[in-house]
């Protein structure tokens, strides 16, 4: 079974009026959450008695506030619980959530399948029905769900439901080398273009900041955003519906976000298509495994020698000829047979073992180490 969100756009602007009201009450109970944990926290660091506040302290202290500030008391209820999880996640008080002035927090009022009656289109939430674009069909068990709103003020109403993994499965295996002038090579040699969204409106997205059209550049950026999503679904969705086994490599695209690349790295998006692959195939039951890229741009796949372009001056080095056997190689399909053939033995629960030869041959769970010291 597998936890899919459905989001649907809502299309009542009186309903989208009180969802903002119910935002306010919502991060007032966020807010309470915060304060009780700071001011713990306060007196630990003074030597002074005091218990550290769990989920079920916080609803007992939050009991009966919900009727006071118009929400629902499972929505007070799923507010301390959600507030627990991400502290104990993080290992950290969260932040306050700020309800007005520029930086304030977007809307966001959760709530649980007995909390709301569904009817088609209509969502009914404190006997107030709340209508909304229905694009798709629901599948499986309604779990939990949320009213959220995006930058530009808009609402939204996501569900989450239980689904079942049945849907079937490909029979082809591929490896992936993410890139930034293709936004992923395949080892059968396919490519996936890097449309590079940001990059087509950012003449538009910089005209409009400075003449100072805030709306204008929300729009934008939402635009933006819509497009590269619907990019990486349309070519997640393709290369999980053909394969059973997925590989990847496992570019750090956050520490990458920290070079001169940074604005091509976030524009090509690597962690959503990973994520979006990832939840794909298990509902296909199929394997997705993300293995070490390292060395797999030097390393021949048919021999296994380290023969390949090496340090900054080699990346320019799209296609090499291997010293020792002579195969010629496309830099970024080599990428990916060998990050195809180390998934393989990830996949199999294998150990490592030496270059074994043959085509795509080479059979360490890693491609971090070379083959021939």
């Amino acid at each position: 079974m597998s936890i899919i969100t459905y989001k649907f756009r809502v299309k009542d602007r009186g309903g989208a009026k009180r969802l903002a009201q119910q935002a306010i009450a919502s991060n007032q109970v966020w807010n309470f959450c915060v304060a009780t944990q700071r001011e713990a926290e306060k007196r630990r660091r003074e030597g002074l008695a005091g218990l550290w506040p769990t989920a079920f302290d916080l609803l007992n202290l939050c009991a009966g506030v919900a009727a006071q500030i118009g929400l629902h008391s499972d929505t007070v209820k799923s507010i301390c619980r959600q507030f627990a999880a991400s502290r104990d996640r993080h290992r950290r008080c969260p932040g306050f959530r700020s309800s007005f002035g520029a930086k304030r927090s977007l809307g966001w009022v959760p709530f649980i399948t007995r909390a709301i009656q569904l009817d088609g289109c209509v969502v009914t939430y404190l006997k107030r029905r709340i209508q909304f674009w229905q694009h798709r069909q629901l599948e499986g068990e309604l779990k939990a769900g949320a009213f959220i709103q995006d930058a530009r003020g808009r609402w939204f109403v996501t569900f989450q439901c239980d689904v079942a993994d049945d849907l079937d499965a490909g029979q082809g295996e591929i490896g992936i080398d993410l890139g930034l002038k293709t936004l992923a090579t395949c080892s059968n040699g396919d490519e996936i273009p890097a449309i590079r969204h940001f990059r087509q409106y950012e003449k538009a997205l910089g005209n409009a900041q400075r003449a100072g059209k805030k709306q204008r550049v929300k729009a934008i950026h939402a635009k933006i955003a819509a497009a590269r999503r619907h990019h990486l679904h349309v070519a997640s969705a393709r290369l999980a519906k053909a394969n059973k086994l997925i590989v990847v490599g496992n570019v750090n695209s956050s520490q990458l976000a920290k070079t001169r690349m940074a604005k091509s790295v976030l524009d090509a998006g690597w962690s959503s298509f990973r994520n979006m692959l990832r939840y794909k195939l298990a509902r296909r039951q199929a394997v997705y495994v993300e293995v070490d890229e390292r060395f797999s741009s030097q390393t021949c796949s048919e021999c296994g020698s380290l023969s390949g372009p090496k340090g900054l001056k080699g990346l320019a080095v799209r296609a090499w000829d291997c010293s020792e056997c002579g195969a010629s190689h496309n830099r970024d399909v080599n990428a990916a047979r060998l990050i195809l053939c180390s998934g393989r033995n990830a996949a199999l629960h294998l150990p490592g073992i030496p270059w074994s030869g043959g085509r795509y041959g080479y059979d360490e769970v890693g491609v971090g180490l070379p083959p021939h010291q």
